[in-house]
C-alpha cells in the first residue's frame, strides 16, 4: 500500500536548491541566462573587501584600481556612512558599496560575507585602508601563496615606511615568502626553528590578511558578533590554516605593501590604539587554552 505524503511534503525538484551564491551583479535588464553561463568563466574568482572612509580616498583608489585590474570583486564597506563622495571616481559603479556609520571590517565581514556568499572566490583579502601598494601586485601575489601552499599570508611591510608592529611581518629581502622568525630571549620570547606557535610562527596581522576558501569558512565562524578590532583573533588563526600552521601561514616578501597607521574608522590615532592594544593583551581574552573553543582546534575543511 502507497502512503500519501502530507500536502507540502514533497521534495523540491532536483536542481532547484541552489547552496551558494557570490558577489556578482546582475543588471536588471541581462535577461538572457545563455549569455550569463558564457560569461561565467570570465568571472572574478577572488575577493578584495576593505573597510573605507572618504578622509583615505586616495589611499583607496590605487587600491581599488590594482585589484580591479587583476580582475578581482571589489567590495567596500563604508564606516563614515558616505557613499556619493565615490561617484567622482570612474570605478565606482564597478564596485559593491555598504554603507553603516560607526562598523569595523570584522563587523561588516561577518554580515556580509558568509563563507556560502563568498564560495565562488579563491581567496579573500579583507584589508584596511591605510595601506601603500606601490609595489604590490595582485594577481602576482596570488600565483605565488597558491605556489607556496598558503592558506592564511600576508604581503610584507616595507619596514622603512611602515608602521612595523611585529617583527614577523616586515619585509625579509632573501625569500619570496618567510614563515618564522628568529630572535634571542633576551628581551621577551625565545624564537628559534622549534618554535610552533605566534609569535615566531603561524601568525599574520589583521590588517591586510588574505584567507582561502576553506581558511575563511573556518575563521567566519570564529569572528564573534560583537567583534570590533579582532585583537586576540589573530592569535587564533592558526586553527583554521587547514593542516600545519607553520607551514600553511605565512608572509609573502615578494609582493610587499606600506602600513601608513593613519588613524582609521575615524576614530584613534596609532598611539591611543597601541594602549588599548595592550591592554586587551594584559587580559589574554584569546591567547590560552582555556578561552579556545575545542571546535576550533580540531576545525578542518
Amino acid at each position: 500500500m502507497t502512503i500519501a505524503r502530507p500536502g507540502g511534503n514533497h521534495a523540491l525538484p532536483e536542481g532547484i536548491i541552489s547552496n551558494t551564491s557570490d558577489l556578482e551583479m546582475r543588471h536588471l535588464w541581462d535577461l538572457h541566462m545563455t549569455k550569463t553561463i558564457e560569461n561565467k568563466e570570465n568571472t572574478s574568482t577572488n575577493l578584495f573587501a576593505m573597510a573605507v572612509g572618504i578622509k583615505q580616498k586616495d589611499l583607496v583608489n590605487k587600491m581599488v584600481k590594482k585589484f580591479l585590474v587583476s580582475n578581482f570583486v571589489v567590495m567596500l564597506f563604508h564606516y563614515d556612512g558616505i557613499v556619493d563622495e565615490w561617484n567622482d571616481f570612474e570605478w565606482n559603479n564597478q564596485v559593491i558599496h555598504v554603507a553603516v556609520a560607526n562598523q569595523s571590517k570584522w563587523w561588516f565581514a561577518k554580515r556580509f560575507l558568509h563563507p556560502d556568499i563568498v564560495a565562488e572566490y579563491g581567496y579573500i583579502f579583507l584589508w584596511d585602508e591605510d595601506l601603500g601598494v606601490e609595489h604590490f601586485h595582485p594577481d602576482r601575489y596570488v600565483s605565488i601563496i597558491k605556489s607556496e601552499g598558503l592558506e592564511i599570508s600576508q604581503p610584507a611591510l616595507d619596514s622603512e615606511k611602515s608602521e612595523v608592529h611585529h617583527q614577523i611581518t616586515a619585509r625579509g629581502r632573501r625569500s619570496n615568502v618567510h614563515r618564522r622568525i628568529y630572535k634571542s630571549g633576551v628581551s621577551g620570547k625565545r624564537c628559534d626553528g622549534s618554535s610552533t606557535a605566534p609569535p615566531c610562527t603561524g601568525w599574520v596581522e589583521m590588517m591586510a590578511p588574505v584567507f582561502s576558501r576553506a581558511a575563511w569558512r573556518c575563521i567566519w565562524y570564529m569572528i564573534q558578533n560583537d567583534l570590533i578590532h579582532a585583537w586576540g583573533l589573530d592569535m587564533q588563526l592558526g586553527y583554521c590554516a587547514q593542516g600545519d600552521r607553520t607551514k600553511n601561514v605565512g608572509v609573502v616578501d615578494a609582493e610587499y605593501i606600506v602600513h601608513y597607521g593613519h588613524p582609521t574608522l575615524g576614530g584613534l590615532d596609532v598611539h591611543e590604539v597601541r594602549n588599548m592594544e595592550s591592554l586587551y593583551q594584559s587580559f589574554a581574552l584569546f591567547n590560552s587554552n582555556a578561552c579556545t573553543p575545542k571546535v576550533f582546534k580540531d576545525y578542518q575543511i
